[in-house]
């Protein structure tokens, strides 16, 4: 039985990681779940996973679920204060960070001081903070497990193998919903058309930057660290189909792959079950070999999706900069889907945002999430 507490369950990598507890009972038990706002949902989670602890960001949404589960035995906890007490419970195993943001980095320390297994699906944590992370996990022995389908992908091709035999990491996307498209055609896009994502169905602000490339941008800097190669190990290739999930090339010149239906649960239940791999209990789509007729693969554009690039300029220039891109761009989709700017101007304000910006070299999460505050400052002032 492993014990488990979540951030963000009610959220899109959350919910679906209660599937997977749904679908073997026997296997997990909930320890804890912290969610933002969403406190109707909350409850439900609650009624049905029985936490002995749950976790509001906000005082007021805590009070609120603290007056609707009234009758039931749980801890109703608000605010960093609770995050960092949930993941510090000595009674737990397993910390999935499923929450969106900056807000997992300290509860994701906290759990790595307390030799906890972290599932790592909040990308945020090593892209601003990753060499605070893995040196730390490494001097507690504390085992990350990518959840990202990308990461875990490319965690089970190097499974088996000499680390120090990498020679490419190729990270796959599927090029979102505007694959093809030249910079002229996406200048009059809406937040409706960004959210039509072919393959995957995930939340509103990376089905965004999914639809910018921003998101491939995060994961490059992200398998950087979690993988410990250097960016010039590290290339995307757009795949439309999105069944080749990622594939590590060895210096031998031989590439092995994950392949699967683009399914979340699929990660989730891996990393969850981790060493072993379970049998399905209830039916999903599988990838079907007779009836798939090619696998392509392309290029990106990176003269239309500069995000890309510019993602791998903050990455390469390391310190506080992949804070910033990070930060800017969370504010820059938050204003696209308010309708506040267009689709191109998001990756505009992110390259902005970094040039206004000096870079502290090597910073401390304090310094981190400082450069976070003075970056939203910045674009608050253009807008």
């Amino acid at each position: 039985m492993k014990r488990l507490v979540i951030l963000g369950s009610t959220g899109s990598i959350g919910t679906q990681t209660l599937e997977v507890v749904r679908e073997y009972p026997e296997y997990f038990e909930v320890t804890a779940l912290a969610a933002g706002r969403s406190v109707a949902a909350m409850e439900e989670q609650i009624r049905e996973f029985h936490p002995a602890y749950a976790v509001m960001w906000t005082e007021e949404a805590a009070a609120e679920l603290k007056t609707r589960v009234a009758d039931l035995p749980v801890k109703v906890l608000s605010g960093m204060d609770g995050l960092l007490e949930i993941s510090t419970l000595p009674e737990y195993d397993v910390l999935v960070t499923a929450i969106v943001g900056m807000i997992g980095i300290r509860p994701t320390i906290a759990a790595i001081k307390a030799h906890k297994t972290i599932a790592l699906a909040n990308k945020e944590t090593l892209v601003t903070a990753g060499h605070i992370i893995m040196p730390m996990a490494a001097e507690c022995g504390v085992s990350i497990l990518p959840v990202d389908s990308e990461h875990s992908a490319i965690f089970q091709s190097l499974n088996g193998e000499p680390k120090n035999r990498i020679d490419k990491i190729w990270l796959t996307c599927s090029g979102g919903p505007f694959r093809g498209k030249k910079r002229e055609e996406l200048l009059d896009i809406k937040p409706e058309d960004a959210l039509k994502h072919p393959n995957w169905a995930m939340g509103r602000k990376i089905t965004i930057d999914s639809a910018t490339m921003v998101n491939k941008g995060l994961e490059v800097m992200e398998a950087k660290w979690l993988f410990n190669v250097d960016y010039d190990q590290v290339k995307v290739v757009v795949h439309p189909q999105s069944i080749v999930h990622s594939m590590v090339e060895y210096q031998d010149g031989a590439v092995i792959a994950e392949l699967g239906a683009p399914d979340m649960k699929l990660p989730i239940q891996y990393a969850l079950f981790y060493p072993d791999r379970m049998p399905l209990r209830v039916p999903r789509k599988r990838a079907d070999f007779y009836t798939l007729k090619s696998l392509t693969f392309e290029e990106p554009d990176m003269e239309t999706f500069t995000g890309l690039p510019l993602a791998l300029r903050a990455g390469r220039t390391g310190g506080s900069l992949p804070t910033v891109y990070n930060a800017a761009n969370e504010r820059a989709v938050a204003l696209f889907l308010e309708g506040r700017i267009g689709f191109l101007e998001i990756v505009e304000l992110i390259e902005k945002a970094m040039d206004h910006h000096t870079v502290v070299e090597n910073p401390d999460v304090d310094q981190i999430l400082a450069a976070e505050s003075e970056t939203y400052e910045y674009l608050e002032g253009l807008y």
